[in-house]
């Protein structure tokens, strides 16, 4: 097992034992350069890609072929078309998210930028095409009106259906989620039964700011998604989410960044909720950090908190940093703004941290070796 970890100061692997029990440590590659995603290919298991905002080259994307021991830049990046004349074009700003395509579609690639953006290779992820039905829809300057959160505007959560590589969803921070099924030429907002205190519509069709969603490999109907105002389950085809997040403890709320599905179980996820009270802190809740747990699709959630500290612990988990391993018995992993690596070997029954005094964590992906 090995975790790749993206951090504002480069990235760094940790690779462990076939118990999952000893972890090493090494890194960092590309030390200074803000590493937003790494994500190893399934079908193709050498190859890694990287979102990176260099210092010297900007946003950008580098790709290994060696499982992660030697790196280049691709050749042609995502970037946006030319603006006509006497219009105003846009930029990439960052490269913040990486998606494999279909298993049927070996060398594909999805990306996801700032300022929103959505981009598609199809040779490895070494020249990159604006997705031009998303990226010069109509409705764009509606959807994404440049209203971004405090890390800017971010196109995440790039989800490809695993029966039927047309079938795309993807999310906007702040704008909401949106469905193509048709490979990306056309899109619709998916947004109903989402609340959005903070419009003046709450019931508005888009404007949302989805933190983190998820399909389930083995059932992609059942979608969850971890909101800036709540977490919401859909079981497709119908459209409207439901807020599962109003089960958890008052005390706790239903506010966080990352979600993560269960790699075996539909009805089983995991949230990191933080204080998401009208200061927006931004931390975990009065400093005593934990991972809550659904087994039957949010009707109740459990706390699972042993091991982890018990108080004076002031970080955010984000929506990248946590992610599962696909063991019959998942482990599950976070890493914190303060830069500890937490792991846990039994479905999150229990943690240990297994690396600390790493810079601020952007993301943290699994791959085999």
């Amino acid at each position: 097992m090995t975790l790749w970890i993206g951090t504002r100061k480069g990235a760094f692997v940790l690779s462990a034992d076939r118990q999952r029990r000893g972890w090493r440590l090494s890194g960092p590659q590309f030390l200074g350069h803000v590493i937003h995603h790494v994500v190893q290919d399934p079908r193709a298991p050498k190859t890694l890609l990287m979102a990176a905002r260099t210092g010297h080259l900007g946003p950008t994307v580098y790709r290994s072929v060696d499982r992660g021991r030697r790196w280049g830049e691709v050749p042609g990046p995502p970037a946006f078309s030319k603006a006509a004349p006497g219009k105003t074009g846009r930029a990439v700003e960052r490269v913040f998210w990486l998606t494999p395509g279909h298993v049927d579609e070996p060398g594909v690639w999805y990306a996801g930028t700032s300022p929103a953006g959505l981009f598609r290779s199809e040779d490895e992820g070494q020249h990159w095409a604006s997705v031009s039905g998303f990226n010069d829809h109509p409705m764009l300057s509606q959807w994404a009106p440049g209203r971004g959160t405090p890390g800017g505007e971010l196109l995440h959560s790039i989800l490809v259906d695993p029966r039927d590589p047309r079938h795309l969803y993807l999310a906007i921070s702040v704008g909401g989620i949106f469905e193509s099924t048709d490979g990306g030429r056309d899109w619709s907002p998916l947004n109903e039964g989402v609340e959005a205190d903070f419009l003046p519509d709450p019931n508005a069709p888009f404007g949302h700011d989805p933190h983190c969603v998820v399909l389930h490999p083995r059932q992609p109907d059942r979608l969850y998604h971890q909101n800036h105002c709540g977490i919401y389950r859909l079981d497709r085809p119908a459209r409207r989410w439901q807020r599962i997040g109003r089960a958890m403890p008052t005390r706790i709320g239903d506010v966080g960044f990352p979600i993560v599905v269960h790699p075996h179980e539909p009805d089983t996820a995991w949230v990191l909720p933080m204080d998401g009270t009208r200061v927006w802190p931004r931390t975990s809740i009065a400093g005593r950090p934990a991972v809550y747990e659904t087994r039957n699709a949010g009707r109740t959630w459990q706390r699972r908190d042993r091991g982890l500290p018990r108080e004076d612990a002031w970080f955010t988990v984000l929506r990248q940093a946590m992610c599962a391993d696909q063991e019959a018995r998942p482990g599950l992993y976070f890493g914190t703004t303060g830069g500890e690596i937490w792991a846990s070997r039994d479905a999150g029954e229990s943690w240990r941290c297994i690396a600390q005094r790493l810079p601020e964590i952007y993301s943290v992906t699994t791959a085999l070796h």
